[in-house]
């Protein structure tokens, strides 16, 4: 989270900026408030990717179909405005960080049954987004968000608008979309999208989460190559513990129709009785420190309401 610089709108719609909370392929996002005093995340579209009529076009059924997704383990659409000068959405703010940053930055690889739990609670999400038709596409660590009560998943819909964009009058139309550590071997070969590409992607966040490494390496030797591993070649599971390992390999079969379903998966986790109906874990499922860490952002999100 950083202060608002210059340059900065101080109102996106009704709602009072407070900071940033970070950016993207997108644009930029703003921790924000409503009228009613609701704390929210605003995204706000880049003026490259406004001026693409193609974008906007797929931007606004993906924000409608973003709005249907209900559930809570995922940050929800609240408001939008698509047809603004610059287009932008509305969720609900998350106060935590997300999995990439705990993993990486903040904690480690997280413990064994904490995994499970978290497994059981984006397979949850997962569900709730393909029941309302949608595929992620881009589940990865920096779309996973972690709360005392459990993870939330943010950012379902996105990647499929950034299909449309051009760059220099060439269409990206059908091009690659999605974080190359985290794609799964349809979208690298760029066929058909379905549900268990998601499946493939939660395999492959969960072997991140148990180990901080990703299960087809990294794109150090070129992306070309990383690709090629994920589509060819088998995972680097060595080192996880054995449920978890089996739970992950069934997750990143090459073919769509070998992987386990969302259902398959949350039994498949031993932790579905862990989950509440509410988005709550009912028993404590993070390492004290990482508790501890949680309470800071929360305080770091009352400093930034109440400057």
């Amino acid at each position: 989270m950083e202060k608002l610089v210059p340059g900065d709108p101080q109102r996106i719609g009704a709602y009072r900026l407070l900071a940033r909370l970070g950016a993207g392929g997108m644009g930029h996002v703003y921790l924000a408030r409503s009228e009613r005093g609701r704390t929210v995340a605003v995204k706000l579209v880049r003026q490259e990717l406004a001026e693409q009529e193609e974008f906007r076009n797929r931007f606004r059924q993906e924000v409608q179909a973003a709005r249907q997704v209900g559930g809570a383990w995922t940050a929800p659409v609240l408001d939008a405005d698509t047809e603004a000068a610059i287009p932008w959405l509305a969720t609900g703010y998350v106060a935590g960080p997300s999995l990439q940053s705990v993993v990486s930055h903040d904690h480690g690889p997280l413990p064994e049954r904490s995994v499970h739990i978290l497994g059981a609670g984006l397979a949850h999400a997962l569900k709730d987004i393909h029941a309302a038709g949608m595929v992620h596409r881009d589940l990865k660590p920096s779309n996973v968000l972690i709360t005392i009560d459990g993870p939330r998943v943010i950012d379902f819909g996105i990647a499929r608008a950034l299909e449309t964009v051009t760059d220099g009058g060439l269409t990206r139309t059908g091009a690659l979309v999605g974080s190359p550590g985290f794609m799964a071997p349809e979208q690298v070969r760029g066929d058909r999208i379905t549900p268990a590409c998601d499946v493939f992607c939660l395999g492959s966040v969960l072997a991140y989460a148990a180990s901080g490494a990703l299960p087809f390496g990294t794109a150090n030797s070129g992306v070309h190559a990383l690709m090629f591993r994920i589509a060819q070649e088998e995972p680097d599971l060595e080192g996880l513990p054995e449920g978890l390992a089996e739970l992950i390999g069934a997750c990143l079969r090459k073919e769509p129709g070998d992987r386990p379903s969302l259902d398959e998966v949350l039994e498949r986790t031993g932790a579905a009785d862990a989950l509440g109906d509410d988005g709550h874990t009912l028993d404590p499922w993070l390492p004290g420190a990482l508790v501890a860490q949680l309470g800071r952002h929360a305080v770091q999100l009352l400093d930034a309401e109440d400057p």
